[in-house]
């Protein structure tokens, strides 16, 4: 998700493109170790699960520069954890919510997927978006949806929104959780998974 809000080739800064901070500019993680993703498929995505929230707590278990959490803070969701292993990524998170001045929302821990995960289950949370957008050579989406969902830190109504190449190939049903939606632009694709429940409640 660090790619969000890189500078891409010619000059163009990447923003927060919706919401109460529309057109705040995002600092990106240094280094190449990034992938840029655009805004017509950040764009998407919040199209595809709804670009605005009303509240609900969320976590960004992979966050980079934290630019797809801040977005969606921007657009109504309450609070926000974000886990990344880098502590660049984790100096940059801070920033660009101190920028946002969502520091009162935003929850930021140096730590992998799952001690976030599990720290989330300790404190009993419950997330109604799970952002994942792992690194393509490191991606474990299945084993995470699957830990999401055995942890208990989810509701009925909870989206979980996976980035990926679009040549990987994720199961159809991963535990309670369906794959309702898929798009793909170029080498990637966005997954969401949804429940039953929460597939019946939209159609309602």
């Amino acid at each position: 998700m660090v790619g969000w809000n890189r500078i891409r080739k010619g000059g163009e800064v990447m923003r927060i493109i919706a919401g109460s901070r529309k057109g705040i500019r995002l600092k990106a993680v240094p280094g190449s170790e990034t992938r840029p993703t655009s805004d017509r498929v950040k764009e998407a995505l919040f199209q595809m699960i709804g670009p605005y929230f009303q509240g609900g707590t969320g976590v960004d278990l992979y966050a980079g520069s934290g630019a797809l959490g801040m977005e969606a803070l921007s657009r109504g969701i309450d609070e926000m954890y974000f886990s990344d292993t880098s502590g660049a990524a984790i100096k940059v998170i801070r920033e660009n919510a101190r920028k946002c001045h969502f520091e009162g929302q935003a929850h930021i821990y140096k730590q992998g997927a799952v001690r976030m995960a599990k720290k989330l289950l300790h404190e009993k949370r419950k997330c109604s978006l799970i952002l994942l957008d792992p690194p393509y050579k490191q991606q474990q989406l299945e084993r995470d949806i699957t830990l999401i969902q055995d942890l208990e830190i989810v509701t009925p109504e909870t989206v979980i929104v996976a980035e990926h190449a679009s040549s990987l190939n994720l199961a159809q049903e991963i535990g309670n959780f369906s794959k309702s939606r898929t798009k793909t632009f170029g080498d990637t694709q966005i997954s969401i998974f949804t429940t039953p429940n929460m597939e019946r409640n939209e159609q309602g």
